[in-house]
């Protein structure tokens, strides 16, 4: 049978990791939860490079070997109340990252600390519908030797904040995969790259955070999306060997990110409108509507990646 490790990396939201846990009980066999930088007295934070440590093969470092020292000295106690404490009453293992402003600047080494190869990746904002529970209750119970895929992806609904406005659209999640056939490289929005079989479920993958999940004012007025666009750019203009890593040794950026870097002219038109009709076009044939806020979300962060990108190069030249 295979077993589950539900793997989550967050940035304090201990009240939406609870919502989580409860909600997914009975869903996975292991739970590595991986918070970025100390959970209590966390200093500011800037973009800054990875540190040398963390820009490895995570995949190449042996599943028994002991917790790197620089992680190991850095662990706080439990204390009262804390996401640690929380986890270990559901008999999981917490881990305070090295801060690098990202989850997946930590998902290399949360799969790394996990004991099985099926990673089920959830947000602390997110949390399985009750079908989705009850589809991974039963892919526990069937015979290893039966499952063909290397990854299962979900439809993904907006939120607006109170309520779900979408109830077939976005699609293509990816939730849970095998590690074992999976490449990935700790870029802010790079999704893990799939090496076998993929199958579209559909099942829905709740995700709530406590702001709407989606429109223009949520990609230009959030903080936190100008951090991350900083952080792309700048490290597109390096290797993605400087990043963590797992199972990815190349040094050159794969498409469609080396398009962004050697053409971003033309991305910046392209990801704008060629982005949007087809937003539109998808939305149109599994939701049966058509929402204009919705579709632009992802053009804008795109289009808004690209002006970044564009004017880190051109700084550093």
């Amino acid at each position: 049978m295979p077993k589950i490790s539900l793997v989550v990396c967050l940035y304090r939201e201990k009240d939406l990791l609870e919502r989580l846990l409860k909600h997914a009980e009975g869903c996975y066999d292991d739970l590595v939860v991986v918070h970025d930088g100390k959970e209590i007295g966390e200093p500011s934070w800037r973009p800054s490079p990875v540190i040398r440590e963390l820009a490895i093969d995570w995949a190449n470092v042996p599943a028994k070997s002991l917790l790197p020292d620089f992680f190991a000295k850095g662990q706080t106690p439990i204390s009262p109340g804390s996401i640690r404490e929380l986890v270990e009453k559901h008999k999981g293992r917490f881990f305070e990252h090295p801060r690098v402003g990202s989850l997946e600047g930590q998902s290399p080494f949360s799969w790394w600390a996990a004991k099985y190869d099926w990673i089920l990746r959830l947000d602390a904002d997110e949390f399985p519908s009750k079908i989705m529970v009850d589809w991974l209750k039963s892919f526990r119970k069937l015979s290893s030797k039966s499952v063909h895929e290397a990854g299962f992806s979900c439809i993904w609904p907006l939120w607006d904040g109170v309520k779900m406005t979408t109830y077939r659209w976005p699609r293509g999640r990816l939730f849970l995969f095998d590690r074992t056939r999976v490449s990935f490289f700790g870029l802010v929005e790079q999704v893990p790259i799939i090496e076998g079989p993929r199958t579209a479920l559909p099942l829905i993958l709740h995700h709530q955070p406590r702001r709407k999940s989606y429109g223009i004012r949520n990609v230009v007025f959030r903080p936190q999306a100008y951090i991350w666009r900083k952080v792309i750019a700048i490290s597109l203009n390096h290797s993605p060997l400087n990043l963590p890593r797992w199972r990815f040794s190349s040094a050159e950026w794969p498409s469609p990110w080396k398009e962004k870097l050697h053409h971003p002219f033309r991305c910046v038109l392209t990801d704008l409108f060629w982005y949007t009709g087809w937003q539109a076009l998808s939305m149109l044939r599994w939701e049966r509507r058509l929402d204009l806020s919705a579709c632009l979300t992802s053009a804008l962060i795109h289009f808004l990646l690209q002006i970044e990108i564009i004017r880190q190069k051109y700084r550093s030249s």
